[in-house]
Order: C-alpha cells, then structure tokens, then sequence
C-alpha cells in the first residue's frame, strides 16, 4: 500500500498511515451515541485522555505525552491535531466495527461537515446484510446513499466483491472519509462521490440502502436534521428517488426514526401514501421502539411519546420493466 498512499494528498496518507498503525496496534473502540459519550466523558478522571481510545474515541483533550510520537505526527501532517498550549486535541475520531476502522468527526459533532458514525451505523450495516443474506442473486450494482463514513458501502463490498459499490454522500468531508476507509478496509470495489442522493450519478441500482437524518434537530445540524415536521423529508425523498431508480429485482433498505405520537407512526404513513401505486413490494418493522429518549424532554419532540427506529424494504418484481 505504500506507493499508492505516497500518491495522495499529504492529509489524506497521513489518515491512511495513520489506521494502519491502529490495526497493527490492535485498536478497538465502539462509538457511543452523543448523550452517552457526554455523560460518560463528564466522570471524575475523564476530563483528560491518556490512552489512545482516550484520544481517538472519546475525543479527550490530551497533554503531548499521552499517545505516541507517531501517532502525534500522522494527526499533525492529516491537518486533525489541535493545539491549545500543552493541551492538544483530535479533530478525528476512529472507530471499530466489522474488523474494520472507520475514521469520523471527533465529538461533539457540531460542525457543518461533521461525520456521524455510531450505533445507527452498526443498525444500518445488520439490515443491509440481514437483507444481503435473504437474496438469491447477488447484487451487480449498490448504492450507498448519505453514506457518512462508509461503513455501510465497505460491509456490504467485503461481501459481495463482484458488485460496484458507490458510497454517496452531499458532504465532500463525508466523500473523503468514505474513500479513505474504503482504502483502509481495502474494498477496491468501492467508489466514493459526492452527489444529492442519486442525482449526481447515472443509471439503476440492484440495491440501495441509506440511513438518512430523521431527527427533528433545531439547530438544522446537516447529518441529523430530516427536515420537515417530523424529521422524514429526507427519507422521503430517499423513497422518492428509489422509487425511479431500483432496477428490476433490485431493493431498498432503508433505516430510519420516528417519533410515535399516540401510537401512530407518521413515517410510515407517509411512506405508504408515497409506494402506493409504485408495484414495490414492501415492509416495515420497528427495530427499537424507544431510543434517544433524552430528545423528549425538548420542544421539538413535545408532542412525541416515544422515537423508534425501523427498517423499510421494498422491491421492484423482476418483471416491471
């Protein structure tokens, strides 16, 4: 992997340099959601990091002598080493899943190009392989649509090596990341580009999975807003754009949340207003009926009584052509 990482971009080879040594150090750390992370980092003796799951996982601001020189200079050369005095910090985050490592934005995500991967990235990759697993014909063409960091594009490569996977993201840092773990996990038959769903990309798909924002977010956070009333305009439009662009037999997976209000579930109505009429075959199922509970004692979700997670299928019949 050597020459082909001196070809790119300093940044970029300082990651990949980087996530080697982790491998080769046996670095393992799973990424938490952001209320978990919070509470878990404002414990006695978590307010600075001294190992390298300290620094690279929980994000804590570290003195120079905590981690490695190496580990220092790959952070300083990929641009991702903040220094504040003799208090320095990670703007990355690397994380663990599927015997792989996936580098992400460091918490807290606030920024406008913040890379989200965390237990909705493990849920998404589980529905798309359960999905993979139950097909009788592998296949040719996937699409990860807002595909983040990748994880799900590098999953679903690994085990089906004669597709063409394209990881798709609006987000160029959300591309890069993509590209770079793909790199890492060494899926060569990953293609990582920037486009608004699918519309910056040409042709059908034998499967589309995606796991878009569905929460409502007041502060219009990119990788978490949905958009809309209850946080479903952009699985939707995800819905929307499969609708057009499945090949015949190919699916959808869809992972995605709901605020339930007294008991009724407003995305899956709107999704099946939106099928109905298409000649998709398709299900719904709650996967978790009640997770980011934290998020109810906020205005925006005042009228919910609980958020739940579900999967959506749906597949085109090999004969609609």
């Amino acid at each position: 992997m050597g020459s082909s990482i001196d070809a790119l971009p300093r940044p970029d080879a300082a990651l990949l340099r980087l996530g080697a040594a982790l491998k080769v150090a046996g670095y393992r750390f799973t990424t938490v959601t952001p209320a978990t992370h919070e509470r878990v980092n404002r414990r006695p003796g978590n307010t600075f990091g001294h190992s390298l799951t300290d620094v690279l996982g929980w994000s804590r601001p570290f003195r120079p002598d905590a981690v490695s020189g190496e580990v220092v200079a790959l952070l300083d050369a990929a641009g991702a080493l903040r220094r504040d005095g003799d208090v320095w910090r990670s703007m990355i985050r690397v994380s663990s899943y599927d015997n792989e490592l996936f580098v992400h934005s460091a918490f807290p995500p606030d920024a406008p190009d913040a890379v989200f991967f965390g237990p909705d990235t493990h849920r998404t990759v589980d529905a798309a392989l359960a999905h993979l697993a139950g097909r009788t014909v592998a296949p040719g063409r996937v699409a990860d649509v807002g595909s983040g960091s990748g994880a799900v594009a590098v999953a679903v490569a690994k085990r089906v090596a004669r597709s063409d996977v394209l990881a798709v993201d609006v987000n160029p840092t959300a591309v890069r990341y993509a590209r770079l773990n793909a790199a890492l996990a060494g899926t060569t038959n990953v293609e990582a580009r920037r486009s608004d769903l699918l519309g910056d990309v040409a042709g059908n798909f034998d499967l589309i999975v995606a796991n878009p924002p569905f929460m409502i977010d007041p502060e219009c956070r990119a990788y978490r807003d949905g958009g809309g009333p209850h946080g479903h305009d952009v699985p939707m439009a995800v819905i929307g754009t499969a609708v057009h662009r499945l090949a015949p037999g190919g699916s959808l997976v869809l992972f995605s949340g709901t605020g339930i209000t007294g008991g009724r579930d407003p995305l899956l109505a709107a999704a099946a207003d939106r099928l109905a009429g298409t000649g998709l075959r398709w299900t719904y199922r709650e996967v978790d009926p009640d997770v980011y509970s934290e998020n109810l004692d906020g205005p925006a979700y005042a009228h919910a009584e609980r958020i739940a997670l579900a999967v959506l299928t749906a597949t085109r019949t090999r004969e609609d052509r």
